[in-house]
């Protein structure tokens, strides 16, 4: 039982840290960035994605196979929907990476500071379509996880 209970504080580490960056990628980095010039912002993007590529898989996985695994080692539980909405939260935003996401994000970092498409602004706000989306069901995740959490505290 303990077990558990420390898998259960590592899930909510990692699921509320990846619910961290993306809100602060998406109201914070997001607007003040589109302030900077072309040249700066694909800059900063581009780089943003180099490390985002490392970071957020770092995040997500634990968060992913942690999530699924209590989720069904909790059965039964008054948790359990709680857990149940969490995953299905966390398995729309991962389909909001794959769809929206991860395509633009591939392409940004392929395209060249001094020649980006002729479309790169239009690409990048298309994308940001899925993204606000994607941002509140990582939210959604991490809240239902919490509150999951908080049916086995000591009343």
């Amino acid at each position: 039982m303990a077990l558990l209970a420390l898998l259960d504080f590592v899930n909510l580490f990692f699921a509320g840290m990846l619910a961290g960056i993306e809100f602060v990628i998406h109201y914070g980095v997001r607007e003040p960035a589109e302030q900077l010039s072309d040249h700066a912002q694909l800059q900063l993007r581009k780089a943003l994605i180099l490390k985002l590529r490392v970071l957020v898989p770092a995040f997500f996985a634990p968060t992913a196979i942690l999530g699924i695994t209590l989720t069904a080692l909790n059965g039964g539980t008054p948790s359990f929907g709680y857990r149940c909405v969490g995953v299905v939260a966390l398995l729309i935003w991962i389909a909001i990476r794959v769809i929206g996401t991860v395509p633009i994000n591939s392409a940004t970092a392929d395209w060249q500071l001094d020649s980006p498409p002729t479309d790169w602004k239009a690409q990048i706000d298309h994308a940001e379509r899925f993204h606000i989306v994607g941002v509140w069901a990582i939210i959604l995740a991490f809240a239902c996880l919490l509150i999951a959490v908080s049916f086995k505290l000591p009343a």
